[in-house]
């Protein structure tokens, strides 16, 4: 007969902690959505002071913050006053790195209905959200989303600056004159790089829609419209621009036939040799796996898509036709897969 090891008071109170995990995602959302980052200033701030400020009720409202200072977010200094802290600063709507809508969108009142039924998307391997809503995600989020849609629009956007920021710092364009950003959004990673790149001339391609809204630098009469070219139609259909650079950036979420046809449609439209650079959240080998894997099982419960791990990505690009040379870092949650279209 066996013994089951011991449990230590250590693995029981940290599983009760992560069970709760949902109250601390309620609070967060709760302080952004009454701007308690927004109204707290430089200086420790009286609950009473801050109540008054957010027209809330005070008892309530250092509950609230005492529960959030437990992760770091917010600290309190004794008298009854709070500070920020360096992630409390974040929920600030006019903060430079801003996570407000970011925290208010993985927060939305769908992500509640849905993520008690993630035991039945791992069953089926299908994203549960047409049974709840009677329509898949983006139809729904489109048509009935209402405040939603606005919060998954200003989450994007402000995700997009963020990323676009550093994945111009990081890109090499030593030899590159012309590229293309598919699937780019408003065009944020394309407007960085011709900021940074004086003689660099761009293509944006995504769907109608939203090539639509691309950023003003780059429609016309923009500061970028010169050397910018708004293309709409569906990377997974065709695509129909010859550039020396084509830039996948986190699009390649969708089911693996969906990213083969994307892949292939590169390597249909570029010359041997092009340079492709595909940029992902990867399940594996990243320092930011808690938050990578926690959006795959989002995507799962939503759309039925998934994240990719590196030996995943590389397998499907190395079937397009893409040689690929490397996989680097961008920042703490983003690799760059480094490749060439194959002679």
């Amino acid at each position: 007969m066996t013994t089951a090891p011991a449990t230590t008071p250590q693995a029981a109170m940290r599983l009760r902690e992560l069970v709760f995990g949902a109250a601390c995602a309620a609070a967060v959302r709760a302080a952004a959505r009454l701007g308690v980052a927004d109204a707290l200033g430089d200086t420790p701030t009286t609950v009473t002071d801050l109540a008054a400020a957010l027209d809330t009720e005070p008892k309530p409202l250092r509950r609230l913050l005492r529960a959030l200072t437990c992760y770091g977010i917010f600290h309190e200094t004794g008298d009854d006053r709070f500070e920020h802290t360096e992630m409390s600063r974040l929920l600030r709507e006019d903060a430079p790195n801003s996570l407000r809508y970011i925290s208010l969108w993985c927060t939305e009142p769908w992500t509640w209905e849905a993520w008690p039924r993630l035991d039945e998307a791992v069953r089926s391997g299908r994203n549960v959200f047409p049974e709840l809503f009677g329509k898949e995600f983006f139809d729904y989020l489109h048509s009935d989303g209402g405040d939603s849609a606005k919060v998954f629009d200003k989450a994007m956007t402000t995700s997009s600056r963020q990323s676009a920021a550093d994945f111009a710092a990081y890109l090499d364009l030593t030899g590159i004159d012309s590229v293309v950003d598919i699937g780019g959004g408003q065009g944020h990673v394309l407007a960085s790089l011709l900021e940074k790149h004086p003689a660099l001339h761009g293509t944006l391609l995504d769907l109608p829609k939203v090539v639509g809204g691309a950023d003003p630098r780059l429609r016309e009469g923009g500061v970028f419209s010169a050397r910018a070219r708004l293309v709409p139609g569906d990377c997974r259909v065709a695509i129909p621009v010859h550039a020396d650079l084509y830039i996948i950036k986190n699009i390649l979420e969708w089911d693996d036939d969906s990213t083969r046809r994307t892949l292939a449609n590169v390597v249909g439209a570029a010359r041997p040799g092009a340079r492709v650079v595909v940029v992902e959240n990867l399940v594996d080998d990243s320092p930011s796996m808690r938050f990578t894997t926690a959006m795959d099982l989002m995507l799962l419960l939503n759309v039925g898509g998934a994240k990719h791990s590196k030996e995943s990505l590389v397998r499907l690009m190395e079937e397009a036709g893409l040689d690929v040379a490397d996989v680097r870092p961008v920042n703490p949650y983003l690799h760059a897969f480094e490749a060439t279209v194959r002679g």
